[in-house]
């Protein structure tokens, strides 16, 4: 059993208000994971492997740069490239992991913690389904409910315009996590979307068990996004054209809201 790492059983909510209502809910489990945990992680568990194929597996390339690099460096880096002191520091990334060596992570969450284990920044890690990635990187106070705006600057759904705003509210993790988006546009509230779960311990019981009732999760949530896409086209809402092409974007934001 990891100190650090956390396995989280929960389900993903999403909600669109207009031009017409659609809403869906499906069950997932996420991991937490300390990245100073993953070559013990690797080492006890039989059916985990770290940056090799397995069950359930973690590569350093399905985030950060994307190159396979250390995504502790690059956390580090864009720290020191924001003026966060970078020594010292814990980082715990909140995702889905590969199941028999495939994942898409929608959203990912990098908690970044200081020597005092307070929460010092936040990275929201975005993805759409053409592979490309954008982060969205806060400096943030040590509260239990932490919350971040900005403009939204990629391209995800092709059914929802690029001119909005995004409210993220994540609370710190502990014995349940909530990540919730709130997604408006110039007339207001468009969409909701959030994921939420109950702590497990990270132990080789507990995954096989979150593996065992979530079969297959992760071709799950690729299937579930086209299938809820295909109903909105059915639905005639307006498909909207990517215009950008672009691999993988930063982003340095500042702002909260109450």
């Amino acid at each position: 059993m990891l100190k650090n790492s956390k396995i989280y059983i929960g389900k993903v909510i999403h909600r669109r208000f207009k031009p017409k209502n659609h809403h869906f809910k499906y069950r997932v489990f996420s991991l937490l994971i300390d990245l100073d945990d993953l070559d013990e992680i690797n080492n006890k568990m039989t059916m985990f492997s770290y940056n090799k194929f397995n069950i359930i597996s973690f590569f350093d390339k399905d985030h950060g740069a994307r190159d396979g690099t250390s995504l502790k460096n690059w956390v580090k880096q864009n720290l020191d490239n924001i003026g966060i002191d970078e020594t010292e520091i814990k980082i715990k990334l909140l995702c889905y992991p590969r199941i028999f060596g495939y994942v898409f992570n929608p959203l990912s969450v990098f908690f970044i913690y200081n020597k005092d284990n307070k929460i010092i920044s936040i990275f929201y890690e975005v993805k759409n389904t053409f592979g490309e990635q954008h982060t969205y990187i806060f400096k943030t106070q040590d509260t239990e409910i932490i919350k971040n705006s900005c403009v939204k600057k990629f391209h995800v759904s092709p059914f929802i315009e690029m001119e909005c705003i995004y409210k993220f509210r994540v609370n710190k993790p502990s014995d349940k996590i909530s990540v919730i988006i709130e997604q408006s546009d110039k007339e207001g509230k468009l969409l909701f979307a959030s994921q939420d779960g109950v702590v497990k311990d990270f132990s080789e019981k507990n995954l096989f068990f979150s593996y065992i009732f979530h079969p297959l999760m992760t071709f799950k949530v690729i299937v579930a996004i086209h299938y809820e896409a295909f109903k909105l086209w059915l639905k005639g809402i307006r498909f909207i054209k990517k215009k950008l092409k672009i691999k993988n974007n930063i982003s340095v934001e500042n702002n909260e809201f109450k």
